[in-house]
């Protein structure tokens, strides 16, 4: 017994140093984007529907923008070189609202002009209404109060846009920003890279939804579905298509259905839970009996527990069962993916996202992987700490708007500053 104590010790202690290290996030992020390319087909829609989409080709614009000289104040459109001294007196001769073409100007004369409406030829500055006066003794007269510079007051053609301008670029993803700069070229319609369908489930026989018990009826053990509800949301908010599979039981054979389902018809599985190591979690020998598993736990904390490979010729990635967890690699790690797999080209890492803050808290329990502290910042400018940084307490994301990415080893005093991540960062 005493020879089979020493042997057994031994093995694990072999185990142990045979144990592969933990990845880092950084290279995590590169080995996972390195394994995805951008879809391919296009489909031409309206450029109103085309927010958050993924740009197929570059936008040129075949005009200036604005489109010819006109006045960026209501005023007076003249001719600054008739107005060399303050008091100068001119004839009102004419009227340019926005939409209409004024006459050329006349010597010592001036056109009551408005905002956005064409600059009249050999007028060269607009004066402000507020720094004229309307001259009682002189019908249809105005006296000006200061000199004007020549240009003052008038947006040139082509100052925003000028014609063959590449104004959006491939693979640029939309912003609402964006559709005003493509319809002010006149584009109603925008090519663009179709959207990636993905399959979402969870796994995991505690799991309920909400409605189907209510809590005072909970069994024992049993704990309501919160990851289906705000992944579902994150992938429809990067413009995914998403299939919803719903809750997968802890078991080898209904895992390995699930996932076959799943590869048939999706660029991407998504799930949540299943992917530590117990023998209760089924995702990691059911992905190898399928296809392959390339990146396996990283060294984070939130999030160790998180899987990438691939089902058949489908994207597989395996997110942790705690809700804080799960919701942080999705940010770090499965959102890059996804911007890539819609052909979002630069896509940045995300302590590229970061700024210094000065931390209003301490952290004396200094971690060996990378942190991830839920945070807010204050009315001082500083940061709060969220007291529970648990991986179960989800109402840390909640309180939270972003994260201290704190490096591994790190212990933080008050006043020491730290790498803030923004949630609306990262939630855009």
């Amino acid at each position: 017994l005493y020879n089979f104590l020493i042997q057994k010790k031994a093995s694990r202690s072999t185990m142990t140093q045979a144990r592969t290290p933990l990845k880092s996030l950084d290279d995590a992020w590169v080995e996972l984007l390195a394994q995805v390319a951008g879809l391919q087909q296009t489909e031409l829609i309206s450029t109103f529907d085309a927010d958050g989409r993924v740009l197929a080709e570059a936008v040129i614009s075949s005009l200036h923008v604005p489109p010819q000289d006109n006045s960026a104040m209501d005023g007076y459109a003249v001719r600054s070189a008739d107005v060399n001294a303050q008091g100068a007196v001119l004839s009102v001769t004419q009227r340019i609202p926005a939409g209409s073409v004024g006459r050329k100007i006349e010597p010592f004369t001036a056109a009551r002009i408005f905002t956005g409406a064409p600059i009249p030829a050999d007028a060269d500055a607009v004066v402000m209404q507020e720094d004229c006066d309307v001259v009682n003794d002189c019908e249809g007269g105005i006296r000006v109060n200061v000199v004007p510079k020549a240009g003052q007051w008038i947006r040139k053609a082509g100052e925003d846009v000028a014609r063959g301008a590449m104004v959006l670029q491939k693979g640029e993803r939309l912003t609402p920003g964006s559709l005003g700069l493509a319809a002010s070229i006149g584009l109603s319609k925008l090519s663009v890279l179709r959207q990636p369908k993905v399959a979402l489930f969870s796994t995991g026989d505690e799991l309920v939804m909400p409605g189907d018990i209510a809590p005072e009826n909970m069994p024992a053990g049993s704990i309501y579905n919160s990851n289906r509800f705000f992944l579902r949301s994150l992938l429809k908010r990067l413009g995914c298509v998403v299939t919803d599979m719903g809750i997968v039981p802890d078991n080898l054979e209904a895992t390995k259905a699930a996932l076959r389902s799943a590869a048939e018809a999706h660029d991407l599985i998504l799930t949540s839970g299943g992917v530590s190591v117990g023998e209760e979690d089924h995702i990691k020998p059911a992905v190898t009996a399928l296809g392959e598993l390339n990146l396996w736990q990283i060294a984070i904390k939130p999030g160790k527990p998180f899987a990438y490979g691939k089902v058949g010729q489908t994207h597989f990635i395996g997110l942790p069962g705690n809700p804080v967890s799960s919701f942080i690699t999705f940010l770090v790690l499965v959102r890059p993916f996804i911007l890539k797999l819609q052909g979002v080209e630069n896509s940045t890492p995300f302590a590229t996202k970061s700024i210094a803050i000065k931390a209003d808290f301490t952290w004396a329990k200094a971690d060996k992987r990378r942190e991830f502290l839920r945070v807010k910042r204050n009315s001082s400018g500083g940061l709060d700490l969220f007291a529970n940084q648990s991986s179960g307490v989800l109402t840390s994301a909640v309180w939270g708007d972003g994260v201290v990415d704190n490096p591994a080893g790190q212990t933080i005093a008050v006043g020491d500053m730290v790498q803030f991540v923004s949630f609306a960062e990262l939630l855009a």
